[in-house]
């Protein structure tokens, strides 16, 4: 079923929040806000190790998103979930992704009681 012009919209934006979430230290910048109130961006790139400039790009992309929040003080900017969902979020997708993970280790725990076939590269 295709979809009609006024779902198209709502489609666009949940695929844009997991835009959002689309790289590994965009979500490592996601947890890290989520265990804390505020970090600042100095503590957010020594927890990642990222270069300034990269750190900076993720956090526009968190932001472009609605993700996150920032807020400057002085010389230092503050960085904050946009809402508190998005640590729920974060926890049911690691939650899906450990049980997947269990999955897949079960499956290769009966590796061995496949029948073989050929014979193997040396």
């Amino acid at each position: 079923m295709p979809l009609n012009d006024a779902q198209r919209p709502l489609y666009e934006v949940k695929a844009n929040l997991f835009k959002g979430l689309a790289h590994p230290f965009r979500i490592r910048i996601l947890e890290l806000l989520s265990s804390s109130p505020e970090v600042s961006v100095a503590d957010l790139q020594g927890e990642t190790a990222l270069e300034a400039s990269h750190l900076s790009q993720h956090l526009a992309v968190l932001r472009r998103h609605r993700l996150v929040q920032s807020e400057r003080r002085g010389s230092h900017v503050f960085y904050r979930l946009a809402d508190p969902r998005v640590a729920d979020l974060l926890a049911v997708a690691r939650a899906l992704l450990l049980s997947l993970l269990e999955a897949d280790s079960a499956q290769l725990a009966h590796v061995d009681t496949l029948p073989t076939f050929g014979t193997a590269a040396p």
